[in-house]
């Protein structure tokens, strides 16, 4: 192929073949674990429960800007003489603060920018001043002119230079694509040198371990298998040693953009390092970013299947990635000194680390495509190559028989320590909930009714379950107003429908069907969790025994022939891939679909647990009993109040008489939605691990019906809330809640999900109280029980 470039040079792809140890399957039993080393190891967190075990050579020991070590405890250089007023390339600090409020704050819209600036001008002119900007274009550029952070997008175009025939030159080879990049290196300089996370970087790989039973476990990246395997190769160099390892961890997704550009099928290269913790990546704090766009080669439905375009597009994608990483090769056999956001220089070695990709292009494993769930080796580079080298004396074809492309050279074998068969990491988004949960067992559902019933009942069936989805609404959950059956699906909306797809078949399809889904949905749980024990693993592997177990009713009832599906047989692999790479809601593609659009996250990191989200009114207690119909409220209140001035009174509050309760009829503030903060690492969320959801108690939902959500609460919470209830001076915030009483003390068998019932007095009216809203951990998720 040729590759002509814009702003960058014009470097040869020369492929070196890089002979290296396989790595070695992990196991699951505590033989394989390395013995902690005294030395070595240190405790973390409060309690020394927890201890961490580090690397000894490949240590991260700070050094100064000449790269000589420097000794423990040695504090950062000075910073260096930076004028305080200087806001290149803004003016002044008024001109900084109006561009982040119309660009970073408010994402003001274009026009509107305009309009802004127009009236801003309209108030100046008779002080023959003028705006700080004149309009959009003008503040896009200042801000396009920054030195700091972004790291300039350069492109190069690729072209087909292979073998032609003069009578059957085909349209596609005389194209051109034009490929827009980020050097990978210095996007990786400004990762390592961002102020933000500096106290959320590891530099040097650990292994974490409990005091209880010494029992491993799982966490941020650097706390793999693979970090401390890679670590042993690169101290094989003694002048590597006290570097820090730093991995390039790289993900691609396919996406469409069809607005304006023809719809064009793009491949955006997208790229993290591991030393990173997991809540940054969650939290979107540019701990992802995207280096590359390529607009992926088409051409007619007539040439598409013809095996020289296929081999074209192929080895492009490993072509161009290759070129793109290779100004990080320099960096993974000679460390390179660089200054940290924390103000320390570091030696830093570079190492490409997992690819997470899409389940269609994974190569985990040797298996026969027609049989993936039988016990199979990983697939090793020298086991590919050695396969190649003997196709001619090999009976059959090695696509069918082993899923190798002959022609293909990964782009892995361009840099040292790197082998794809290793490297590549699963998805949870594209195997577990688009593929395995979406793809598959909601289409074998349909399946199902359909085989079973006939066509009428079949979809009647099929619209019940779309009621059942549709009737459910809850805070910060995808609705479904039509049912699930639309043509788009999102990461977002697949991962909605996981919540409430349960409850709405059962009743529906066989009990067996119920519990697949529950067994995947647990498995789902497992896995997305932000810390995986010892413990963890052995209940992934039970986990995925039972769904296996029960999804044999689609096979016996005649819906589906085989399990036999890439995404499917992914799932046996997470265990492993979990100690190589640690937990893996930090190595998903749902983070980079964020990043399809961009999207602004804000963070609430405050220390209130809930602030005021909706409108405030005033009112009196026997104004509010009136209107919620709750005539003993007053009584409740002073109960409230009661247990609040005495904290510590060992009496029952039914036991307390209510003339000894405080009296307070006068005036209540009302909000009828508030945010909590709470601490949720396993789903995206803020840095550190907070995320912000809505909770709504509405008189009128959607300009309908009345709307109440059900909460969990927490009596051990001591954080401030807002303010809702002044007496004698003190603030009370509470809630006025209606309790609800488990059915069981276990939860159904089925569905894995508790079952509740309104707790009721002796007339039958709701038993309702009144609490502190620091009792409230959360939103709780009530569904109607169907199928009983």
């Amino acid at each position: 192929m040729d590759i002509n470039e814009g702003p960058v040079d014009n470097n040869d792809m020369n492929i070196d073949i890089d002979e290296h140890p396989c790595q070695p399957s992990p196991q699951l039993n505590n033989a394989c674990q390395p013995s902690p080393q005294p030395n070595n190891a240190e405790f973390i967190g409060p309690g020394d429960h927890l201890y961490q075990n580090y690397h000894a050579d490949l240590d991260g020991r700070p050094c100064d800007a000449d790269g000589v070590f420097l000794p423990p405890g040695a504090p950062p250089p000075p910073p260096k003489n930076v004028v305080t007023d200087d806001w290149t390339p803004f003016h002044n600090h008024s001109e900084f603060e109006t561009a982040e409020f119309l660009y970073t704050r408010n994402q003001m819209a274009a026009g509107q920018i305009d309009h802004l600036l127009d009236l801003w001008a309209s108030t100046l002119a008779k002080h023959t001043d003028k705006p700080l900007f004149g309009d959009h274009r003008d503040l896009y550029n200042v801000i396009d002119s920054s030195p700091f952070r972004d790291v300039t997008w350069q492109n190069f175009t690729v072209a087909y230079d292979g073998e032609r025939l003069t009578d059957d030159i085909k349209p596609w080879m005389d194209n051109k694509y034009k490929v827009w990049f980020r050097d990978p290196c210095e996007v990786v300089h400004n990762m390592l040198a961002n102020l933000t996370y500096s106290s959320e970087i590891d530099y040097r790989p650990y292994q974490e371990y409990s005091t209880e039973g010494d029992k491993w476990q799982w966490k941020d990246f650097m706390s793999d298998d693979w970090v401390w395997d890679q670590a042993d190769e690169i101290v094989k160099d003694p002048s590597t040693l006290g570097s820090m390892f730093v991995p390039v961890i790289l993900g691609s997704n396919k996406t469409t953009v069809s607005v304006g550009t023809g719809n064009n099928e793009y491949y955006p290269l997208y790229a993290s390092i591991g030393n990173i913790h997991n809540s940054v990546c969650q939290a979107h704090h540019n701990g992802v970013v995207v280096i590359r766009f390529l607009a992926m080669p088409k051409t007619t439905n007539e040439h598409a299947k013809e095996p020289v375009f296929q081999q074209f597009h192929q080895q492009l994608f490993h072509l161009l990635l290759s070129k793109i990483l290779n100004s990080l090769k320099p960096g993974m056999t000679t460390p390179e000194v660089m200054q940290f956001g924390d103000g320390h220089y570091w030696w830093v070695i570079y190492g490409l680390g997992p690819y997470i990709a899409d389940y269609k292009e994974q190569v985990l494993c040797v298996a026969n495509h027609d049989n993936l769930n039988e016990h199979t080796l990983c697939r090793l580079r020298d086991h590919t190559e050695a396969l190649i080298e003997e196709a001619p004396n090999l009976d059959g074809d090695l696509w069918d028989d082993f899923g190798i492309v002959k022609q293909l050279v990964p782009f892995t074998n361009d840099f040292p320590r790197a082998d794809i068969y290793q490297m590549i990491s699963l998805d949870i988004l594209h195997q577990l909930i688009k593929g395995t949960f979406k793809d598959h067992l909601v289409v074998w559902v349909e399946k199902y009714l359909r085989h079973m019933h006939h066509k009428r009942k079949a979809e009647k069936i099929m619209d019940d379950i779309d009621h059942r989805i549709a009737v459910t609404s809850f805070s910060g959950l995808w609705r479904f107003p039509q049912g699930y059956g639309f043509k788009q699906w999102t990461g977002d909306d697949s991962k909605a429908l996981m919540k409430v797809y349960l409850p709405a078949i059962k009743g529906h399809v066989p009990t067996e069907v119920v519990r697949a889904f529950r067994a995947l949905l647990d498995f789902a749980y497992l896995v997305c969790r932000d810390i995986i024990t010892e413990d963890s693993l052995l209940e992934i592997k039970d986990t995925l025994a039972r769904f296996h177990h029960y999804c044999e009713i689609f096979k016996m009832t005649g819906v589906i022939s085989t399990f036999s599906w890439p995404c499917q047989h992914s799932l046996v692999h997470y265990i492993q891939n979990i100690q190589l790479f640690a937990a893996l809601n930090g190595l998903c593609s749902s983070i980079m679909e964020n990043k399809h659009i961009k999207a602004i996250l804000l963070t609430n990191q405050q220390l209130d647990k809930l602030s005021a989200a909706g409108q405030k009114c005033t009112q009196t207690v026997p104004a509010l009993a009136d209107k919620l119909d709750i005539p003993c409220l007053p009584d409740l209140l002073g109960q409230f109040l009661f247990q609040q001035l005495h904290p510590n009174d060992p009496h029952d509050l039914s036991d307390v008489p209510l003339t000894e309760c405080p009296r307070y009829l006068g005036k209540i503030s009302v909000f009828n939605s508030a945010s909590s903060c709470f601490y949720t690492p396993s789903n995206l969320s803020g840095i550190g691990g907070m995320h912000v959801e809505y909770i709504q108690s509405c008189p009128s939902w959607r300009n309908e019906h009345s709307h109440h959500d059900c909460l969990f609460i927490n009596t051990d919470s001591s954080l401030p809330g807002m303010q809702g209830l002044e007496y004698q001076g003190e603030v009370y915030p509470c809630a006025v809640i209606c309790w609800f009483n488990k059915v069981s003390d276990t939860a159904d068998e089925d569905t894995g999900m508790w079952i509740v019932h309104p707790e009721c007095s002796a007339n039958n009216s709701p038993e309702h109280a009144i609490i502190h809203i620091d009792a409230i951990y959360r939103a709780a998720h009530l569904i109607p029980v169907y199928g009983m």
